[in-house]
């Protein structure tokens, strides 16, 4: 799995867990929807450092948290 994969799949997962809707996360992070939008489907595959953090922020969690999945503990090296 690659790391964008990951991230997304952690949002989704996040939506899920939290019960929210894209819109939600919207205001509550201040990201606009259509950036949020835009890293769900792929039209942005490379979210910076400070977008996932605010989403952090909407979800109430630390970055800490997000990254601490299986997921992201075994992705494979981007770069071969």
């Amino acid at each position: 799995m690659d790391t964008y994969t990951a991230v997304k799949n952690r949002i989704l997962q996040l939506l899920g867990e939290k019960s929210m809707s894209i819109h939600r996360l919207a205001m509550e992070s201040a990201v606009p929807p259509s950036s949020i939008k835009n890293i769900l489907y792929g039209k942005s595959q490379n979210p910076g450092i400070v977008t996932l953090k605010m989403l952090c922020d909407g979800f109430g969690v630390s970055l800490i948290e997000f990254f601490d999945t299986s997921e992201f503990r075994n992705l494979e090296q981007e770069i071969q």
